[in-house]
């Protein structure tokens, strides 16, 4: 009885053996056959979820080929192409020259009402006249004092009109055309910082801010465009350069490409360096002309005056008083432009060999911009800005920077500055002379001033349009075809 316990013990014992093995076999060749389908080309799925930055992978299947945003629902810009030079480098600018025998941007312009431009200046057409004034008598003035920082606007729509006149064509990178089918950008002329300064408040019976009203109608007018149908407004051009401008309306003309001062109030969503393009400020107080105050002749080491307590990413300010106050060769204190504050300041920063530039409300300043019409040396301390023209300007030639975080350190930014040589300040000094022009408003405009460096940086903007747009039209015709009982979509409503 024992020996037959024993053999079926063996036999079932060998049973399971042959089991397993059969068992393990099957889930080897079966590994390998997914091993060998993945590596055959043949086309395989990966959950992006599970990779990092999973927003930034597209689906290419279905046409949507532009990313979204994970929490909104919303498509987010996909990495634009950006313009190279010859040698696939981006050309530095100093080899980038306005001039007439390279292209000039095609811009096409609305005729819109004065209410939103030249208006917003007490400027009044005659009655069955041009919504524009006559660029050959004269024309309105833009208010002076901190209204002047945010002025872009009014200088581009000059330059525009002013295009086609016969004493500027020779000289232009932009110029008007009256065709927005020969158009390669159109420009919006809606003075919105101007409106946000002067019309933001409600004035009684009123119950709205005439500034919203003008983007309620703005919106309206704009949406309704065939050139905004035929883009979905991607080749539009709208100026919000006063960090407040534009509020309402931004997120329904968020295809558009902004031009701004910086993305300190805006989401990714809406406003990034890959779809807009960040301008300067215009500078208020005095080009320092024929400047020969070297380092020996500039007895301040370090300058600031202004807002010291500000909210939001300014805390350092407040830090960096602490810790400068004391310092006998640095000037650091509250100061405005009411009164005699831009005389002083023009006196303070002519004598000064650095210029601090720290972040405030936002992270960028008109102080940035004074310093350069000055000569001073820019101290940017300001981790989140984004700078004008930077794809063709070297920045670090004429500034120094600092990271917030080792600027608060005790004694390091002192330090810092104390330990530039000579030879080294007066190379960015130097520097700075030569490229101030880059940042100087005009009219009549001139070479390689802010105005012709703007529309050189829309220009530039303009292959990724196009490349979008041709790309948006690829299954157009299929998608007509589909769609032909309620009509066609012009375009993908993820475009971006």
């Amino acid at each position: 009885m024992a020996d037959r316990n024993a053999h079926y013990t063996v036999l079932i014992s060998r049973r399971c053996i042959l089991i397993l093995f059969t068992m393990t076999s099957s889930v080897f060749i079966f590994s390998w056959f997914c091993v060998l389908r993945s590596t055959s080309g043949r086309p395989h799925f990966i959950d992006h979820r599970s990779l990092p930055n999973s927003m930034n992978f597209a689906t290419i299947d279905s046409g949507d080929f532009f990313p979204k945003d994970q929490n909104e629902g919303q498509p987010l810009l996909a990495n634009p192409l950006e313009p190279v030079g010859d040698h696939g480098i981006t050309p530095k600018v100093k080899d980038v020259n306005c001039n007439s025998k390279k292209a000039v941007l095609k811009v096409f312009m609305y005729d819109l009402p004065p209410e939103f431009h030249f208006g917003l200046l007490d400027w009044k057409a005659t009655e069955g006249g041009s919504v524009w004034p006559d660029m050959q008598s004269k024309f309105p003035s833009y208010p002076g004092g901190l209204n002047l920082q945010h002025s872009i606007e009014y200088w581009l729509t000059l330059d525009l009109l002013s295009s086609t006149m016969l004493d500027f064509k020779d000289s232009r990178s932009a110029i008007r055309v009256f065709n927005s089918s020969e158009a390669d950008v159109i420009f919006v002329p809606f003075f919105s910082s101007l409106c946000y300064n002067r019309f933001s408040k409600v004035r009684p019976p009123q119950k709205r801010s005439r500034n919203k009203l003008l983007q309620e109608k703005l919106v309206s007018f704009l949406t309704s465009q065939e050139e905004w149908k035929r883009s979905g407004g991607r080749d539009h051009v709208v100026l919000a350069h006063h960090p407040n401008s534009m509020l309402d309306a931004r997120t329904k003309l968020w295809p558009a490409i902004l031009i701004l001062s910086d993305f300190g109030r805006y989401p990714p969503n809406i406003a990034n360096v890959e779809k807009d393009i960040i301008a300067p400020y215009k500078h208020v107080i005095k080009t320092f002309e024929n400047d020969s105050l070297g380092f020996d002749d500039r007895p301040t080491l370090l300058y600031f005056q202004g807002a010291i307590y500000r909210k939001d990413g300014g805390f350092a300010r407040q830090e960096l008083f602490y810790l400068l106050k004391d310092e006998k060769d640095v000037h650091f204190s509250f100061g405005s432009v009411q009164g005699d504050g831009i005389r002083k300041a023009t006196q303070g920063m002519h004598s000064s060999k650095f210029c601090l530039n720290i972040a405030g409300d936002t992270p960028s300043s008109n102080r940035l911009f004074d310093a350069v019409a000055s000569h001073c040396v820019p101290v940017i301390i300001s981790d989140e800005i984004e700078l004008p023209y930077e794809d063709v300007l070297d920045y670090s030639e004429f500034c120094v920077f600092v990271r917030t975080s080792d600027a608060i350190r005790k004694k390091f930014l002192i330090r810092l500055m104390r330990g530039i040589t000579k030879e080294e300040w007066t190379q960015k000094w130097n520097k700075l002379k030569e490229i101030e022009r880059f940042f100087e408003f005009q009219y009549p405009s001139q070479e390689n001033d802010a105005v012709h460096m703007i529309w050189q940086a829309i220009a530039r903007k303009v292959p990724s349009v196009q490349l979008k747009l041709n790309k948006a039209r690829r299954f157009t015709r299929y998608n007509m075809g589909k769609q032909s009982r309620s009509g066609p979509e012009p375009w993908s409503k993820h475009f971006w």
